[in-house]
């Protein structure tokens, strides 16, 4: 397996970084964005510091790594918060510079796209954390939400074991950024039914690895994935994002990870609530719930024929839907199928 070691974490008062390697978001919604970094200012007690393409849209790949670096470098920064995700970042990592990371580690907040960093990191022996958007979470609209922010802040200044919880309602259709006056109230939310648990009854603890699947996919495709024996006996967690796959994409993905051999490798698996809804695709709550059996579906049938004994909970809220669990990326996990928890060392 891969040496990995925790970095150290921020206490308030201290600087942050919040950068933009992926999409440059914060340039097109601003309103949304001030929301995210007055509430991480009021909330977390933290000193947001931006660099030259924070709020620049269509950065050069190479200027956003430059950013990403400096960020690291910098004695003064004690954390890096990435402000929403986006679809190039793979071009963005090749640029890092490896050995600047490497000397400086620091925790690293992003999700969906910015799995390309968190694998990135993950392979040179640093735990990051998957989760904590400044413009999706920090700046939810009417409030924030309250298991997202208690697992933030436990991930951004603890170190102990965090107790995952099932959330009683939750989300996918969240409020238009193009309009502003929705950030006044809250998003719709709907009745949550718990996780839901497959595979044998036993407990498993390892180390963490994953995130976006599609973006998975897209690494493998650049062979930038660590090795089989680099992984076995991790715990494989990962979700789907906005841009809805369909079921049958979703078996693929999962059954290609297959056939490189990498499902066998993980004892556990924890999947992400699957978002349903979107602006191009509103889909009503019938049929949202069905896209999430079908893609439950899809993913058992492709874990049945590459890992059948696999300890396998389906619906965490991990990922694009609302509420979202922080989730250390290297990190060690705790899924017990005995008792039906799931805890996470942050």
């Amino acid at each position: 397996m891969v040496s990995l070691t925790y970095p150290p974490k921020p206490r308030p008062g201290d600087r942050v970084a919040v950068v933009s390697p992926s999409a440059g978001l914060p340039a097109v919604f601003p309103h949304v964005y001030e929301l995210g970094l007055r509430r991480l200012r009021e909330e977390f007690g933290l000193e947001p510091v931006e660099y030259p393409t924070t709020r620049a849209a269509g950065a050069d790949p190479r200027d956003r790594a430059r950013d990403l670096t400096a960020a690291f470098a910098d004695p003064d920064i004690t954390a890096v918060l990435a402000t929403v995700g986006g679809d190039d970042l793979i071009t963005v990592t090749p640029h890092l510079d490896d050995d600047v990371l490497r000397a400086n580690p620091k925790p690293y907040f992003g999700y969906s796209d910015n799995t390309n960093v968190l694998n990135h990191l993950y392979r040179l022996g640093i735990v990051a954390y998957h989760g904590g958007s400044v413009l999706v979470h920090l700046g939810r609209p009417g409030a924030p939400h309250p298991l997202t922010f208690d697992s933030l802040r436990a991930a951004l200044f603890t170190t102990d074991w965090y107790d995952l919880t099932p959330t009683p309602t939750w989300g996918d259709r969240p409020n238009p950024w193009t309009e502003p006056e929705t950030l006044a109230y809250e998003p719709e939310m709907l009745p949550g039914e718990g996780w839901r648990w497959q595979g044998p009854a036993r407990v498993v603890r390892g180390r963490t690895w994953g995130g976006c699947l599609e973006i998975l996919h897209w690494l493998m495709a650049a062979d930038r994935v660590p090795t089989v024996d680099e992984l076995t006996g991790s715990v494989l967690v990962f979700e789907t994002s906005n841009e809805l796959p369909t079921a049958q994409e979703v078996f693929r993905i999962v059954r290609n990870m297959g056939e490189r051999g990498l499902l066998a490798a993980f004892p556990a698996v924890v999947v992400g609530r699957p978002k349903a809804w979107d602006f191009a695709k509103p889909l009503s709550v019938p049929e949202r719930l069905a896209w999430g059996e079908a893609q439950r579906d899809a993913i058992g049938r492709a874990l049945a024929t590459y890992n059948p004994d696999a300890v396998v909970v389906f619906d965490v809220d991990l990922g694009h839907t609302d509420p979202q669990l922080i989730i250390p990326y290297g990190g060690e996990i705790l899924v017990d199928a005995v008792d039906r928890r799931i805890a996470v060392r942050y």
